[in-house]
């Protein structure tokens, strides 16, 4: 467990260090969402694209739905909101919720769930789904227009006495870029999973914008279901 209580900055400026200085300013205030911050933020925007790859890659899909791990809809213009609040967790980590809701149509509503902390080893763990069986390490990196670059690492499932690390040709690569479109006073966010083999597995493309609600707790709905000790 990693003891950062006399550290008061986001979870995302400790694991970036200098490198956080060099975001925009706006992904700064985004990414600066944490216990000692004292605000949320809620993103509101549409899903220009969201897309999948083969035929073969629903099922596996499908299964991740059960969990809020992805999902196997496409959409074009496709409303969607984005929860970040922070709070300690049950292990006394401060956490932060990644919870993208997408509005499919006809009442049908999906979810993307994530919970991110500051690990042992300095970088971000995200913990995908409603009860925390799979921890991926993060990397994040600022592009030369001062967006955030994401790239998924090592994954690793738990679930009880169970805890194995997956191989790298059994998964896929989560590639996210997030930038603030300056002319447009808003977010664009691209996400693409894909498997170094098949290709796309899953992705979403859109546009957002964002409120900061100050002095607000976590609602219980956006908390996992269970949550794992284990990074």
């Amino acid at each position: 467990m990693t003891d950062n209580s006399s550290d008061t900055r986001s979870i995302f400026a400790r694991a970036m260090g200098p490198a956080f200085d060099r975001l925009h300013p706006q992904l700064q205030r985004r990414f600066g969402v944490g216990v000692g911050a004292g605000y949320a933020c809620v993103g509101r925007g549409v899903m220009r694209e969201i897309r999948r790859g083969p035929w073969w890659v629903r099922p596996f899909l499908m299964l991740g739905a059960t969990r809020n791990i992805m999902f196997p809809e496409r959409g074009a213009h496709v409303p969607f909101q984005i929860d970040n609040y922070a709070y300690i967790d049950g292990y006394g980590r401060e956490t932060v919720t990644f919870i993208r809701t997408m509005e499919l149509g006809g009442g049908h509503r999906r979810r993307f769930d994530a919970t991110m902390i500051h690990g042992a080893a300095g970088s971000i763990v995200d913990y995908l789904g409603t009860h925390q069986h799979l921890a991926v390490d993060l990397d994040l990196t600022v592009t030369a227009d001062g967006g955030l670059r994401l790239e998924s690492g090592e994954q690793r499932f738990y679930e009880g006495w169970i805890g194995f690390r997956f191989p790298r040709f059994l998964t896929g690569r989560a590639f996210l870029t997030e930038r603030f479109d300056d002319v447009n006073e808003c977010f664009v966010i691209d996400l693409e999973v894909r498997h170094s083999r098949f290709g796309l597995l899953f992705g979403y493309r859109g546009e957002f914008t964002c409120e900061y609600p100050e002095g607000v707790t976590v609602p219980g709905a956006l908390k996992p279901y269970r949550e794992e000790p284990r990074e």
